[in-house]
């Protein structure tokens, strides 16, 4: 039961911040000239949208830290649908 509150809050949780991010504040319109990226980022890579979100408005870009945030916003999509693939096989 507990892997199941994990994935869930893993899922959702970034799909929240968007979008208090998006209602509260202007980051998502000075990371991205358009609607469509930050909207399929919502549907599909939440947790990459929000780490070039913050490599855009924290280190301008992707250069230097800027690529951190990026990879780390990478690897939380990876284990966010790839988590449970291990214990679902055994």
């Amino acid at each position: 039961m507990p892997c199941c509150a994990l994935l869930a809050m893993g899922l959702i949780g970034p799909r929240f911040a968007l979008f208090i991010i998006w209602i509260f504040s202007d980051w998502l319109e000075r990371a991205y000239d358009t609607f469509i990226w930050p909207f399929l980022g919502f549907l599909l890579l939440p947790w990459t949208t929000l780490g070039y979100m913050v490599a855009a408005n924290w280190y301008d870009g992707l250069e230097g830290f800027g690529v951190l945030w990026f990879a780390l916003g990478v690897a939380g999509d990876v284990v966010a649908y790839t988590g449970g693939g291990r214990r679902a096989k055994s």
